[in-house]
């Protein structure tokens, strides 16, 4: 705990140093652009930070070391672990406008938050279109600060490492917007689907929006940068893409049973925005003809008050949905270990993983 904890420091530092210089270039172009400095630095304080965990420890994995720069993680992983963290706030913000979310973290999103700035500065036009736009610019700029990221980090890195870690930076960014619109396809296509499908569908939207870039990616990436041969990488894939899937499952029951006060969102915030998830697939699957009929004009409704949310919650979890999905997140985590076992790892990073791996499928935000 006390590393994570210290390269959750690092990490810290080297996005807050990166930021101040940015900061410093956008206070040249004009002082109106201060707002969008402050929620940066805001946005991107603290977290959890799995990615950066993963990254460091794939890192670890291939070479060996527990640190490689005078007692402390390499400046290059940390690098690397920071241009994660941007890059999953960039995501972050932009599934915000895409889910038409009001809160992340237990803030308002960003959005909202210049939607809101828009009315207190009196502005003219559409307060919401503004807030929209410009956490899309946000997003987009925060996607570019993740490349300069990733290019440092790779700054004494040979062809063969730089080769190898760009391109699963860059693997993971497609992955992460075909992920996103097919999720987005799935909230809109679900009534054109045959029953058969959806739980295939809602699996895959789950496979490529989120498991690879939350768990699978980062391990590549930090092994890469450590220059990890083939076999490792395949072994750290076959460890984390199960281990990804058990992560988003997890999240899935958050985004409906979740403790508000804990996860920082509205309970049952996925059932208001529409999301056709795998527990919503498995809940279709096992409920009553009149049941599908009652989730199927609820979900998605955005008006939905907490009685409402709750009906559906017991309705969920009656059909036997949640039990389903948590003996899913099971399978996937003894998926994940037992390709772990398999590894040709020394025993501390194979100790490391496996402390991560129950980490962050027994989450509650």
């Amino acid at each position: 705990m006390a590393e994570s904890t210290r390269l959750a420091d690092l990490v810290q530092a080297r996005i807050d140093d990166f930021l101040a210089d940015r900061t410093s270039i956008l206070a040249s172009v004009s002082p109106d652009l201060a707002p969008i400095s402050v929620f940066s630095r805001e946005f991107l304080s603290g977290g959890k930070r799995f990615r950066a965990q993963f990254c460091y420890h794939g890192w670890q994995a291939a070479t060996g070391t527990a640190s490689g720069w005078g007692g402390e993680p390499h400046p290059s992983v940390v690098t690397a672990a920071a241009a994660l963290e941007v890059f999953h706030a960039a995501a972050l913000i932009h599934d915000d406008i895409i889910d038409n979310s009001d809160t992340r973290r237990g803030a308002p999103s960003a959005h909202r938050r210049f939607e809101q700035l828009h009315r207190d500065g009196g502005l003219s036009s559409d307060a919401g279109a503004y807030g929209r736009a410009t956490a899309l610019l946000i997003g987009d700029l925060l996607l570019g600060f993740s490349d300069e990221l990733i290019d440092a980090s790779l700054g004494h890195a040979d062809a063969a490492v730089r080769e190898a870690t760009r391109g699963e930076f860059n693997r993971m960014r497609l992955e992460v917007t075909a992920g996103q619109y097919l999720d987005i396809l799935e909230e809109n296509a679900w009534r054109t689907r045959g029953e058969g499908e959806q739980l295939d569908r809602a699996m895959r939207v789950i496979v490529y929006k989120s498991a690879k870039y939350s768990v699978e990616a980062p391990l590549v990436l930090g092994a890469s940068l450590g220059g990890a041969s083939g076999a490792l990488i395949e072994a750290l894939r076959a460890f984390g893409l199960p281990l990804g899937v058990a992560f988003q499952l997890r999240d899935d029951l958050l985004g409906v049973f979740g403790d508000a006060e804990v996860t920082g969102k509205p309970s049952g915030d996925d059932l208001r925005e529409g999301k056709r998830t795998v527990l919503i697939a498995l809940a279709r699957r096992r409920m009553s003809p009149d049941s599908v009929r009652m989730l199927d004009d609820l979900i998605g409704d955005r008006s939905l008050d907490d009685d409402q949310v709750a009906e559906l919650q017991k309705a969920i979890a009656g059909s036997g949905a949640r039990d389903a999905v948590e003996t899913m997140i099971d399978d996937n985590v003894s998926a994940a270990l037992e390709a772990l076992d398999a590894a040709a790892l020394d025993d501390a990073s194979r100790q490391r993983l496996r402390e991560l791996a129950a980490r962050v499928a027994r989450r509650d935000s």
